[in-house]
């Protein structure tokens, strides 16, 4: 009966894992995964984020790096507030992209 009830679990175990994507961050936008990567600048509340690769979407690197962006000041500030100075609602077309990159610059309220 011991033997039954490992089986069992460890069936269901691979059947959750299978569901799973291990490793990944699963959130998609515009369809596609981006790497984000947010960087504090001198004062701690500052911070410039980016997405790649842009070439994927715009729309959706754009998207990332807002997500990345407000993650970062929920966890750190209490509060999904951003003051943009380069910002995911400016046109998208003017945003600065280098290296396959989409750079955004903002900062979380105090």
């Amino acid at each position: 009966m011991r033997g039954v009830f490992i089986s069992l679990a460890a069936l269901g175990a691979a059947a959750v894992l299978a569901g799973c994507d291990l490793g990944q961050d699963a959130t998609l936008f515009d369809g596609q995964r981006f790497r984000t990567k947010l960087s504090k600048q001198d004062a701690r509340h500052v911070f410039v984020v980016t997405a790649s690769p842009v070439s994927a979407s715009r729309v959706g690197a754009a998207e990332a790096a807002r997500y990345a962006a407000t993650r970062y000041c929920v966890s750190n500030f209490g509060s999904s507030e951003i003051v943009w100075t380069v910002g995911p609602d400016q046109d998208l077309d003017a945003l600065p992209v280098s290296d396959d990159r989409l750079t955004l610059q903002g900062a979380c309220p105090q």
